[in-house]
């Protein structure tokens, strides 16, 4: 599945009577100083950036964060309201709402509580002598919703894309990527030590003496490496064919016999699965194999830390700042941690986001909004299907078949109208970190019993109330939630120019994740089948190969460069995105009289301008070292110049014909 952002966010809509208005595009953002046909991103938002530092609270900042910040107060105003609610009903959500943001603003209570939650896992996992207890745990920590040794979900078939088969993925991490463990650079051997320094802290915190906290360290840092070092690159894993591996159960004890897998699924409640995708199966080996030939005694500090690193930010005050210093410091160069209210609110998002949503809706999601952006992505979906007609380098038979698959595109847009049924979901005013943990669980339980059904296709994979969107695959469908439709991406009181550069893009961005380098290998049914000419994929893989060059010249820092086959898909969605976007809103313009200049800018220059302005962002070294490493996405300034220096329609509507960005006809990507 992709997402616009990486980084999910969480914000709410202002209604027109609380939202103040503000010019559609702030003219003081701009620095003049530079010419666009330099740099664009500069050029848009210079003065932003000088004006805008990271707070400390952040390890980036940008128009994001912008909406998010806005917002947030609003979320907050609706639970600190069902939190106060005396009259809410028992079992009802905003009773549930209102009790989990309690639970999580009760400092005292989990102060007093201590290491107290986690008093039975401890005792539990230090009883584990065996394989048997060794296997049963793994089962037990997953259906708490760790990813324990691997990862273990439920998810369309790749290739029978209508039903729901389990996967089992590698996973088992603490670090973000494999390459913290392996690679030889300073920093990530700077990294090392101080996640070793992380976890002893953290072993300490929960009882350890020192000595017996840097042995616990050791064996799990010994542990995580091997886990590392039979993983799959982050590239590899964005090739779906060497991800797909459908095999029975049977097959798979075969295969890896180290875990009983039919215990394995006994344990977790999900008995039905006799057939299972072993995404990797060289790590799914290895993990298995690992059941037998680690040493109990390693085992249990690997189980320790899974459930103390999961636990830490909902225990004390202790644990909260060490898991901080770690994950927020170290890996980011967040300064400061959130506001507990911040905080806690992410927690209620994940646990019951689409009850918070509802709330959300109802409070400040108008539907013209819901109406208009439909307007547009019809629109946007029919200058997409013309520009696949117009295309030189498909022949004719791939084409038919893309223009299927363009014409079969769900569209959600707004909020879900099947709302997630939280009846089954404890939750009280005790302890902070179980409900958490009762939530998890009911996710997972939820998860594994869809095993074998039919594809649910109204469920949504994002709450109304984020900020981003997604294509999916396997559903062929694009996603939009509420949250995203509002300014700097949308705005009903702006003209044409700035919505299509604006939500205009980011439609055409995510119709295009459907035709990227991973994207166009599936149907229009959603199913891994190609459905491309041999000589026509050629052409097409001719072009993404160039735009990987492209992007594997950029560098950042100095030396930082950008992974062209990471972003691939991420690069050719705002390459092609945009690209339809503009030749959408000239539609538009045809339809007008007049050619109307707005604050001394055409429509194509304000298009563009609006384009940049959704990825400003200012970002600490730490942030931006570790998006290159891990993220599909490139980092802000190329997003926003890397496409249009492939574009035409941007040197005309700039009157570029020289500077930084100006590439010529021959050395320009053009894919659709």
């Amino acid at each position: 599945m992709k997402y616009l952002l990486a980084a999910v966010l969480c914000c709410t809509l202002l209604t027109a009577q609380t939202q103040k208005r503000r010019p559609p595009l702030d003219l003081s953002a701009l620095d003049r100083s530079v010419s666009p046909c330099d740099d664009l991103y500069q050029f848009a938002n210079g003065n932003w950036l000088l004006n805008n530092p990271v707070p400390p609270e952040f390890s980036s900042w940008g128009s994001f964060n912008e909406l998010n910040e806005k917002n947030a107060a609003v979320l907050k105003q609706i639970l600190e309201e069902s939190a106060a609610d005396t009259r809410a009903v028992k079992g009802s959500n905003r009773r549930k709402l209102g009790d989990l943001y309690a639970s999580g603003m009760d400092v005292d209570r989990i102060e007093k509580l201590g290491t107290a939650p986690l008093k039975e896992d401890m005792l539990r996992i230090a009883r584990i002598s065996d394989a048997a207890g060794i296997r049963k745990e793994i089962a037990l920590q997953h259906t708490m919703g760790l990813r324990t040794l691997f990862r273990f979900t439920a998810d369309q078939d790749e290739k029978e894309s209508r039903t729901v088969i389990a996967q089992l993925l590698q996973g088992g991490l603490g670090l973000p990527d494999r390459d913290f463990y392996l690679a030889a650079d300073e920093r990530s051997e700077r990294i090392r030590s101080e996640y070793r320094q992380y976890m002893t802290t953290m072993f300490i915190l929960a009882g350890d003496d020192t000595t017996t906290a840097e042995e616990q360290s050791s064996a799990v840092m010994e542990f995580e490496t091997r886990l590392a070092a039979a993983s799959y690159s982050r590239v590899e894993r964005r090739d779906p064919e060497k991800n797909y591996h459908r095999i029975t159960v049977a097959e798979l004890t075969a295969m890896a016999p180290g875990m009983e897998w039919e215990e394995y699924f006994r344990l977790i409640d999900a008995p039905q699965v006799t057939v299972v995708n072993a995404a990797q199966p060289p790590f799914l080996k290895e993990a298995a194999m690992m059941v037998d030939s680690v040493d109990a005694a390693d085992w249990r500090a690997y189980f320790r830390w899974k459930i103390l690193s999961a636990a830490a930010p909902a225990l004390s005050a202790a644990f909260a700042e060490e898991h901080f210093r770690f994950t927020g410091t170290v890996l980011t160069g967040a300064k400061e941690m959130l506001p507990r209210w911040k905080r806690v609110l992410a927690v209620v998002n994940g646990t019951m986001g689409e009850a918070l949503g509802e709330q959300f809706v109802l409070t400040a999601f108008s539907p013209k909004a819901r109406q208009k952006a439909r307007v547009m992505v019809d629109n946007i979906i029919t200058a997409f299907s013309e520009r696949i007609d117009a295309l030189t380098w498909m022949d004719d038979a791939t084409r038919a078949a893309a223009q299927q698959k363009l014409a079969s595109f769900s569209v959600k847009i707004g909020y879900t109208d099947n709302w997630e049924d939280y009846s089954a979901l404890v939750i009280d005013r005790g302890s902070y970190l179980q409900n958490i943990r009762r939530g998890n669980a009911l996710a997972f339980a939820k998860d594994a019993a869809t095993i074998g059904k039919p594809v649910d296709r109204t469920k949504w994979r994002m709450t109304p109330q984020t900020v981003n969107a997604y294509y999916n695959a396997n559903l062929n469908e694009i996603v939009f939630p509420a949250a995203i439709l509002q300014p700097p991406f949308f705005d009903p009181a702006a003209d044409d120019a700035l919505n299509y550069g604006g939500i205009g893009a980011v439609i055409g961005h995510e119709l295009t994740h459907g035709f990227d380098d991973q994207g166009s290998k599936y149907d229009a049914e959603g199913n891994l089948r190609s459905w491309w000419s041999g000589e026509t994929r050629k052409q097409f893989e001719a072009r993404v190969a160039l735009l990987e060059a492209q992007y594997n010249g950029y560098t950042l820092l100095d030396s930082l460069h950008v992974n062209g086959k990471l972003t691939s898909g991420e690069n050719i969605a705002d390459l092609g995105g945009l690209a339809i976007a503009y030749a959408a809103l000239q539609k538009e313009l045809d339809k007008q009289p007049n050619l109307f200049i707005i604050d001394d800018f055409t429509p194509g220059q304000r298009f563009f301008l609006a384009w940049a302005r959704i990825w400003r962002r200012n970002s600490r070294e730490e942030a931006l070292r570790l998006q290159v490493r891990t993220d599909s996405h490139s980092p802000a300034i190329f997003r926003t110049n890397g496409p249009v220096s492939n574009m035409q329609e941007f040197f005309d509507a700039f009157e570029c014909t020289g500077g930084a960005l100006y590439r010529s006809p021959e050395q320009r990507v053009v894919i659709w």
